[in-house]
């Protein structure tokens, strides 16, 4: 596990990788509005993650500063820009460019992963989401060709309508898991570990 910084025009972006020797993927984590690199939740599952061999790469999209402002964290395209050119950082950098890349977005981050896997195409292996908001990106949707994953709180009510209709927009491979009593930050005991038990499991079928 290491600090890294990555460079974007003026802006420049903390991050935290992990890369488990044998290795053959790498997920990189789109965060909600409102969160960070060190989210929690993100990390427990990274965690899981990096025991069943997956790298991870956690990063800010946003500098604190930009945080701050209400319109910049739900800007979903600045959000998108920025998770290409992590993208295109890590398909160069000699550590990470032989590894297949999939996608982890929570809240807002999974609309700015659904877009970049339908503007990247191949190069994005699978896509999961966590109490996303896909519906922001319902117009680009039909474009995504990665296998997806959307998981879902069973209390989540108003993101679980939300969720379903963005599933019947998606035209590529794809899977609604609704985590029953998890509310939107699936804090409830044994929430968490069965997004991480399904991101695992989808992670490694298609990355």
């Amino acid at each position: 596990m290491k600090k890294i910084s990555i460079r974007i025009n003026s802006v420049l972006l903390e991050g935290i990788l992990s890369l488990p020797k044998t290795a053959k993927g790498i997920v990189l984590f789109a965060h909600g509005s409102g969160s960070s690199r060190l989210s929690p939740r993100n990390t427990f599952v990274a965690s899981v993650l990096q025991k069943e061999d997956i790298a991870t790469l956690l990063i800010d999209l946003l500098t604190e500063e930009e945080d701050e402002v209400y319109e910049t964290r739900f800007d979903i395209n600045l959000l998108t820009r920025r998770l290409i050119e992590i993208v295109k950082w890590l398909q160069k950098h000699p550590e990470t460019k032989d590894l297949s890349i999939g996608l982890f977005g929570a809240s807002t981050g999974a609309a700015a992963a659904l877009k970049v896997a339908a503007v990247l195409g191949s190069a994005i292996k699978a896509v999961v989401s966590r109490g996303g908001r896909p519906d922001l990106a319902n117009e680009i949707l039909d474009r995504v060709k990665s296998p997806t994953l959307l998981i879902v709180g069973g209390n989540d009510f108003g993101v679980i309508e939300l969720n379903e209709s963005a599933y019947s927009l998606l035209r590529c491979e794809k899977k609604l898991e609704i985590v029953e009593g998890a509310t939107h930050l699936f804090e409830e005991k044994g929430a968490l570990e069965k997004v991480a038990e399904l991101a695992v499991d989808w992670f490694k079928e298609y990355l």
